[in-house]
């Protein structure tokens, strides 16, 4: 009798230790790692996505905004984090471009990319009092003037809207420097300075200039998108415009570190995907006239390898990577 119960003990302890070996993933918090500042658009969105994953794994998902050197710190710390399921963050553009630059080693193959949740292409935006009412006749004015006769901003030196500028120009035959690039510290200066006289394009989102567009102080002349944007339906893409086959856009990303086991990944993916789709992730995206853009897992990665390998190549032309 007290074989046989011991043996049955014995059975139901080797039973909890294999069940809590095997326990069902996530079993703990998951971090969310922001690389850059609380209150912008990419902290916006993280926070929103990761309050609806929290509701589909059932377990806190805390955001935690890890900024400096561009974009570095916080993408070396997914990166650099356990492979585990436990640590994600949002990977946003600049890792196709700090490698480039020479500011990190690390690419996006550090990473595996769960998906893609939005997209913003760039713009072509101008002063209201500027007299231009058409991205042709700006773009006569800047072949006919000299180098430096036009000036732009909107982003860092260097920063995905420069890049975007600069394809641009080439894409037109012009040298990626005819316009002179002046570097300011996002999207939003850039725009106070080009209504204040200061420069005379700003190529960022136009979902960036929304506000400035609707109060009839700025103008869009184009889109570097393939199609035309649902929000701005009455501006026209380069294509259309000028024959221009240039597109760029700037698009965050949900990421971990590389090597996660197939099994939380496609768990992970699951609950991005419910997340994305959500009324209230579809409708703040919506309101605050960011881009929807979904792909996931190796759609995504491929999407992010074509922008690493386009910008680099833009990137040496224009001067702007590294030796």
């Amino acid at each position: 009798m007290n074989f046989i119960k011991t043996a049955a003990a014995a059975a139901v302890t080797l039973a909890a230790v294999t069940g809590a070996a095997w326990a069902e993933y996530p079993e703990r918090p998951i971090q969310l790692i922001v690389p850059w500042g609380a209150g912008g658009g990419t902290d916006a969105v993280g926070r929103l996505l990761g309050a609806e994953i929290q509701k589909e794994l059932g377990v806190p998902v805390n955001v935690v905004n890890r900024t400096g050197g561009s974009g570095v710190v916080g993408h070396s710390a997914i990166a650099n984090a356990e492979p585990d399921g436990y640590t994600i963050g949002i990977m946003t553009i600049e890792i196709d471009m700090m490698h480039w630059q020479g500011l990190t080693e690390l690419t996006y193959e550090d990473f595996d990319i769960l998906a893609i949740v939005n997209a913003d292409p760039g713009g072509v935006m101008v002063s209201a009092d500027s007299g231009f009412d058409s991205v042709e006749a700006l773009l006569e004015s800047i072949k006919s003037e000299p180098a430096g006769t036009y000036k732009a901003s909107g982003t860092g030196q260097g920063g995905i809207w420069h890049v975007g500028l600069a394809g641009w120009l080439l894409s037109e035959g012009l040298a990626p420097d005819h316009v002179t690039f002046v570097p300011s510290q996002g999207a939003a200066p850039g725009l106070t300075d080009m209504v204040a006289g200061g420069v005379d394009i700003v190529p960022s989102s136009l979902a960036e200039g929304r506000s400035m567009i609707d109060a009839n102080r700025v103008v869009a002349l184009a889109t570097m998108s393939a199609e035309r944007q649902n929000a701005f339906p009455d501006v026209p893409t380069l294509a259309e415009s000028t024959g221009s086959d240039w597109t760029v856009a700037v698009w965050r990303s949900v990421a971990a570190p590389d090597g996660l086991p197939d099994d939380v990944k496609t768990k992970l993916m699951d609950a991005i995907e419910t997340a994305y789709n959500s009324e209230e992730y579809q409708t703040f995206m919506k309101d605050r006239g960011f881009g929807l853009r979904w792909a996931r897992g190796d759609e995504a990665t491929q999407i992010v390898a074509d922008d690493d390998a386009a910008f680099g190549e833009v990137m040496k032309k224009a001067g702007l990577a590294a030796e």
